[in-house]
């Protein structure tokens, strides 16, 4: 792959997506040039290949810049997350539909259709889940966030049909381990149990110990997304979505493997004071059945302990 174009670089998937593509390339083949766009960056590259394009993705001037000369290959990650989008409706319409549109229409000017790979999410089922979650239940976002990147993955399909890009998009569960306090993410409490309980740092959380969660690594995800942009077109079904696998776990199992790791006294730092509203959209996922997405070489972390090392590595 010659020139790879990464939006949302600076996020948290974004970054070590950023250093796989440099360290091992894409299916075998190093990346000679890695365009990388988000609205600001924390410091210079420190490799020759990469290219920094600052600004919003909503803005055609910004994504001309990094779609100048021929593309292989896009991961668009960039997204405002679901609490700040539901905050600001027209910042999450903007960044998280049009500005994906803009992208994709934006490559119809390419001679061969690049890869395409879309970073969704598991917000697309909604609140409201049946007794168990298969590669065929209906989506039912129950946020804005939720329904724009729907319709992105509709979006992805009928640019692959049109033969714009050779398009794929993954539904991402909560990816962790996030740094920092996920300011405007409901979902920050899923990474912050990680670090907090490594530091032997007490900690809230919105949910109750049997709440039940979606869980993948970080090392996980970006295996999968890396995996989207090399396997075999022909392989894909016609709607170009897929769920990645996950592990299922309560919290009060991921608190208990935690506290094996770092320490028996870690469980007593953690208080529950549930959230309804985030209890209902991140802590009460039902099975999930995902045999398509592992047929095609998707993959989950295989057990709590790998996940907590994975999630953490990286």
């Amino acid at each position: 792959m010659s020139h790879v174009v990464v939006t949302g670089a600076e996020g948290f998937v974004g970054q070590v997506l950023v250093r796989r593509l440099l360290n091992d390339g894409l299916n075998g083949r190093p990346v000679r040039r890695l365009s990388l766009m988000d609205v600001r960056f924390a410091a210079p590259p420190a490799d020759e290949r990469v290219r920094q394009i600052e600004g919003s993705i909503a803005d055609p001037a910004v994504r001309a810049r990094a779609y100048d000369g021929a593309v292989d290959a896009v991961f668009h990650l960039a997204s405002v997350p679901g609490g700040a989008a539901e905050k600001n409706y027209e910042l999450g319409r903007e960044i998280n539909l049009d500005a994906t549109l803009g992208l994709l229409e934006d490559l119809r000017a390419q001679a061969q259709p690049p890869r395409f790979v879309f970073a969704s999410t598991i917000a697309v089922y909604g609140e409201h889940l049946p007794a168990e979650v298969d590669e065929h239940t209906l989506p039912n976002p129950g946020l804005s966030y939720g329904a724009h990147k729907l319709a992105g993955e509709y979006l992805v399909a009928d640019a692959t049909r049109k033969g714009w890009v050779q398009g794929c998009s993954l539904r991402l569960p909560g990816v962790v381990a996030r740094p920092g306090e996920g300011v405007g993410m409901m979902s920050a409490f899923m990474s912050l149990l990680f670090w907090k309980l490594a530091a032997g740092e007490p900690l809230t959380v919105p949910v109750s110990r049997e709440g039940v969660a979606w869980w993948i690594s970080v090392g996980a995800c970006v295996d999968n997304l890396l995996h989207a942009a090399t396997v075999d077109p022909a392989r894909l079904d016609p709607r170009r979505s897929y769920q990645m696998p996950v592990l299922r776990l309560t919290v009060g199992e991921l608190v208990t493997a935690l506290a094996r790791r770092f320490g028996a006294d870690r469980e007593a730092l953690v208080t529950y004071q549930p959230d309804p509203f985030i209890e209902k959209l991140f802590a009460a996922y039902p099975p999930l059945a995902t045999p398509q997405a592992l047929a095609l070489g998707l993959v989950n972390d295989g057990d709590i302990q790998t996940l907590i090392t994975r999630a953490m590595a990286d």
